[in-house]
């Protein structure tokens, strides 16, 4: 499936998300202070709609400057939440969920568990999976990865609300 080119962060672009994504477009919400969206990105098609959706965001990190994060969902065997990753592979591998969770988020109001992953030295990864779909968190850098264990981020899907989001400059994240 085509990774399709990233949308900038604007109402425009999420209300398209919105519509023909098949999987949920998770957003913390509400937004931990001093974060902003900054942009979207999609696997899939017209014909299919969007298997994978990912929100970028960026803001203050727990320890020090700036931390940019990505929350992605994809149906198993898309690959867009391990290629951002840093890992050769679709998912995050076998035996990633083995041993208790290192984080809890919410989804929807339920408790999710979140592995670490490993993948690249730059960045912090956490998989889990919610609604029968493989749900990412990938932090930059690794360190603000603390702000997934230890925030307690809320995440809603995008598609079922009418949100007042705000929105920043547009993410480099998504062209890596």
């Amino acid at each position: 499936m085509p990774y399709q080119p990233p949308w900038p962060p604007t109402s425009t672009a999420l209300e398209a998300i919105r519509k023909s994504s098949v999987v949920p477009v998770w957003l913390p919400w509400p937004l931990p202070a001093g974060w902003l969206v900054t942009g979207f990105a999609e696997v899939g098609d017209q014909r299919t709609g969007a298997r994978a959706s990912v929100v970028a965001l960026t803001g203050p990190s727990l320890t020090e400057g700036p931390a940019d994060l990505l929350i992605i969902a994809e149906e198993p065997g898309i690959g867009i939440g391990a290629a951002f990753s840093g890992l050769d592979g679709p998912d995050p591998g076998e035996g990633f969920d083995s041993g208790p969770p290192n984080a809890k988020i919410a989804v929807l109001g339920h408790p999710t568990a979140l592995w670490c992953v490993g993948g690249a030295a730059d960045r912090a990864v956490y998989a889990g999976e919610a609604l029968g779909n493989w749900l990412w968190a990938i932090a930059w850098p690794a360190d603000a990865g603390c702000m997934i264990a230890l925030s307690e981020l809320s995440l809603l899907d995008a598609r079922d609300h009418d949100l007042d989001v705000p929105f920043g400059a547009f993410s480099p994240r998504l062209e890596d």
